[in-house]
């Protein structure tokens, strides 16, 4: 059930007070109410969920974005990156970020896998686990949080709008900085199949 009077850039579902706490990043495009329904499928009603806004308008004129995909090169990646940091930061002084699992799909995949595996970026902190739904890895991007944790990868094999070949580079460049991760195809395109999850 969705808290009365939700707080600015979030949307929360559960209980107020909890144990274990799933953080869900949207799509370019999106709004964070669109995973919601994922997870109520995937955590028991006893986890809390938070679902993150992005912070920046889409160019489209609906939803929102992390930063601007058209820009060449990206240039608001560094600001997204500290800004996503800061507000998981924010959350962990309610619940710890290793009580946390943070999921994106598309682009919040992307952040999601870019700022769990930089030490730097969460105070040398680590999540209890990563899911990177459909996502992709960012340019210079290179994990370095030597970690224990999860890392769970899912990508439709006939995604129209991020390659499958994205999500094998992701396993690629974790697995060379030590970190393993899963990846589990579906047929299908740019989706989330809950059915891959236990």
């Amino acid at each position: 059930m969705t808290h009365p009077n939700p707080e600015p850039g979030l949307i929360r579902l559960g209980p107020n007070h909890s144990e274990q706490r799933l953080v869900l990043l949207h799509g370019w495009g999106a709004d964070a109410d669109d995973l919601l329904d994922l997870a109520e499928v995937l955590v028991e009603p006893t986890v809390g969920v938070v679902a993150l806004q992005a912070p920046l308008p889409h160019p489209g004129g609906s939803g929102r974005q992390w930063y601007d995909l058209q820009q060449p090169n990206w240039p608001e990646l560094p600001g997204a990156r500290a800004a996503l940091s800061q507000r998981l930061l924010e959350l962990s002084r309610e619940l710890p970020l290793e009580n946390t699992i943070l999921l994106g799909f598309s682009q919040g995949a992307a952040m999601v896998l870019d700022v769990g595996t930089l030490a730097e970026g969460l105070d040398g902190r680590s999540c209890a686990a990563l899911i990177g739904c459909s996502g992709y890895p960012h340019p210079a991007w290179e994990p370095g949080l030597q970690t224990n944790k999860k890392i769970l990868l899912t990508h439709g094999e006939q995604d129209p709008v991020v390659p499958y070949g994205a999500s094998e580079m992701l396993q690629k460049q974790l697995g060379r900085s030590g970190i393993d991760a899963d990846l589990i195809s579906f047929a299908g395109g740019h989706t989330i199949d809950s059915s891959l999850f236990p």
